[in-house]
């Protein structure tokens, strides 16, 4: 059975930002390193540097036990992101991120996204040298497919499997971090068996549907004015009861288990592949643990099969 990550992300940045406490996020990365998830994936926008800081902070004294990776790529500024992919930006922002970290050495270095002023190429043969220098042991790409933005008939992963080719002519792909869960299955189609035919791993981004598929969220519930899904499409008041069949389904296999929802969504992630690795964001302990022992839940086929048929999740771009 697989081994599921921790996305750090949501300690410091992007969601519920009330919540956001540096202590008790230390300790949600301890607990989680205790509970055997070894994955810890951050980056230097979040925040923007908050997060970087803060695992840097939780990884003193346990740095062996952490694969440690962080992205590079975007800058945020003041209501607004932008791509920086020049290679001087590029070295400087690893030194950044390192500095940050309190490490040597990154284990996975992430593209987040590729600047359009840039070619890919040059960005990405930047990040190649710092495998040569020996500040980082491999290379990531953070997928670029979203809903918008796409011509008739194109796939969500076109774009990022267009880049995918044109980087792995410079230096190989370590990973791929795309989004994939339950409700949003989309890299199954393509994604998933280009890098399984070249041995990529991938990170699953979102595997628990923005904590939809926990089912702790209830219609109607509202979310903080910085909390992204107050402009998801699939987290209004409509949305969300429309959606609630998908939950049900979940809860009613989890029972069977004696786990919970999440965990059967995690688990569904991991049999999609052994390259394939969940990362979960958590702000607590008691979810970073329980999403842990995902990893230990047997799915049978039944299971699959009741998953396979829950109905499409809707969003109000349908």
């Amino acid at each position: 059975m697989g081994a599921v990550g921790l996305g750090c992300m949501p300690m410091s940045w992007a969601y519920s930002a009330s919540e956001q406490r540096g202590d008790r996020s230390v300790r949600t990365v301890h607990a989680a390193l205790d509970a055997g998830v070894q994955l810890l994936d951050t980056a230097d926008m979040y925040g923007p540097f908050t997060n970087e800081l803060l695992v840097g902070r939780a990884l003193r004294g346990r740095r062996s036990e952490a694969f440690l990776s962080t992205k590079c790529g975007l800058l945020v500024g003041d209501q607004h992101i932008v791509a920086n992919g020049r290679p001087g930006y590029v070295r400087r922002a690893c030194d950044a991120s390192l500095r940050r970290l309190q490490t040597d050495v990154i284990d996975l270095y992430q593209l987040h996204r590729a600047d359009p002023e840039v070619p890919v190429e040059e960005t990405w043969g930047a990040m190649a040298d710092l495998v040569t220098a020996g500040k980082v042991r491999a290379l990531g790409l953070c997928a670029v497919g979203a809903r918008a933005g796409r011509g008739p008939g194109a796939r969500m992963h076109d774009g990022t499997l267009r880049q995918l080719e044109r980087v792995q002519q410079v230096f190989p792909v370590s990973a791929v971090q795309a989004e994939l869960s339950v409700w949003s299955p989309e890299a199954l189609e393509d994604l998933l068996p280009w890098c399984a035919a070249r041995g990529v791993g991938v990170l699953a981004a979102m595997p628990l549907g923005n904590g939809y598929l926990t089912g702790t969220l209830k219609p109607g519930q509202g979310f903080e004015p910085d909390d992204p899904r107050a402009r998801h499409p699939r987290f209004t008041a409509e949305m969300m009861a429309a959606n609630q069949p998908v939950v049900v389904g979940l809860r009613r296999i989890a029972e069977r288990h004696g786990a919970t929802p999440a965990q059967v969504a995690l688990a569904w992630v991991l049999r999609q592949g052994r390259h394939v690795v969940p990362v979960p964001g958590a702000k607590r302990e008691r979810w970073a643990v329980e999403n842990a022992g995902a990893a230990e839940l047997a799915l049978t086929d039944r299971d699959l099969a009741e998953i396979a048929g829950l109905p499409r999740a809707l969003g109000s771009w349908d």
